[in-house]
């Protein structure tokens, strides 16, 4: 005897009753069962508490209660997967992110223009965000940097490219401005932002060149590199054309543009680029990974993240036949253990690892990178 399938449901908080209706009947459409709306939080929370949904689509700018402020209250007293809907906007990207690094699973993007037939186009993401979602772990926020510690980070970082020299010794600026002939290439999409977040924060400036595929759109990519830039003691910039992979430097791919690994003579340099969706993806981790298999080859690490989908395990595999050390992060951690399960699957990865000791092993792999190459010399 075949039981039936329970529907997810799912509960819409928007402030515009237009929103609240086509959202909802898009959900339906999707096969999702929508238990009840609401136009804030305060009216949201008592019908909720009646019926606790499988996941909360919430808007961020409300009346009365802010969906950022909603959302540290349904984290604290009753973790819930959350997806966020955002105007795209700089400011509503800046809103967005920090929702996502306070727990809040995906986002979908409302335009400013067009909305109408963003809500009735069926292939928004809204119903396939819902859906992952309700398969998605919640995971405990990690708390924000404090003042002291983003002062800290941004005290230690060395400048680069042809910023102001700090007053220290010229040999040490020397030795954190030489290219380096290693690279670290890390893939992530659903979760991701926290995911990143976690690691950057942990990695010292002297940490090899990281160049980062995370899913958003275009306008995001700028807003997460601005925001992780000031927590994170190496410098986080949305990649630009021609842009050298340094030690110290995190390059993050903007959004609605692929990004690759090029070599310019003895440098590492990326390259971005408008393309066809690879994988369903602009940016794609798939076109990343295997620019730097080629590129870079043993000399590369590869980590493929948390997120929804196939893309970056094939990339990953050829990074792995190319010599790169790879690993994947393991279920237990991921907020959506989709890209990391295919990369095992596909035996891509080289190791299966939980996202809070990822930090140890790039400092194990750097130092045994290094003593390879000096041994070389």
């Amino acid at each position: 005897m075949t039981l039936p399938v329970t529907p997810i449901t799912a509960f819409v908080v928007d402030d515009s009753a237009v929103v609240r209706k086509h959202l909802t009947e898009l959900l339906v459409a999707g096969g999702i069962d929508v238990i009840g709306s609401a136009s804030d939080p305060l009216f949201a929370w008592p019908k909720m508490s009646a019926r606790w949904p499988d996941v909360v689509v919430l808007d961020v700018e409300m009346p009365r209660m802010d969906g950022i402020s909603f959302l540290r209250k349904i984290m604290a007293e009753r973790p819930t997967p959350v997806v966020m809907c955002s105007t795209l906007t700089a400011a509503g990207a800046e809103t967005t992110l920090q929702a996502l690094a306070e727990g809040a699973v995906s986002f979908v993007t409302k335009p400013k223009l067009g909305l109408r037939d963003f809500l009735t186009d069926e292939n928004n993401g809204l119903v396939a965000s819902v859906k992952a979602a309700a398969r998605a772990r919640v995971q405990v926020t990690r708390p924000s940097a404090t003042a002291a510690g983003q002062a800290g980070a941004l005290a230690n970082r060395v400048p680069m490219d042809g910023a102001q020299a700090p007053t220290e010794p010229s040999t040490a600026l020397g030795a954190l401005a030489e290219t380096t002939d290693r690279v670290i290439a890390i893939g992530s999409s659903t979760g991701g932002v926290q995911s990143i977040e976690a690691l950057l924060t942990e990695l010292p400036r002297t940490t090899p060149g990281i160049i980062i595929v995370q899913h958003m759109p275009e306008k995001f990519t700028a807003a997460l590199a601005q925001r992780l830039n000031g927590l994170c003691a190496m410098e986080v910039k949305e990649a630009e054309d021609g842009d050298r992979v340094l030690d110290g430097r995190v390059l993050i791919a903007p959004g609605g543009r692929h990004m690759q690994m090029q070599r310019s003579g003895a440098r590492y340099v990326v390259s971005v680029r408008d393309g066809p969706l690879v994988n369903r993806h602009k940016p794609s981790v798939d076109v990343l990974f295997r620019s730097v298999a080629q590129c870079a080859g043993a000399n590369a690490a590869g980590l493929i993240l948390t997120g929804m989908g196939d893309d970056g395990a094939r990339g990953l595999l050829a990074m792995r036949q190319a010599g790169a050390e790879t690993v994947a992060q393991d279920e237990a951690s991921c907020v959506v253990f989709g890209m990391p399960k295919e990369a095992i699957r596909m035996g891509a990865a080289c190791e299966t690892l939980p996202l809070n000791i990822m930090h140890q092993w790039i400092g194990g792999w750097a130092q045994r990178i290094g003593k390879a190459s000096r041994a070389a010399v």
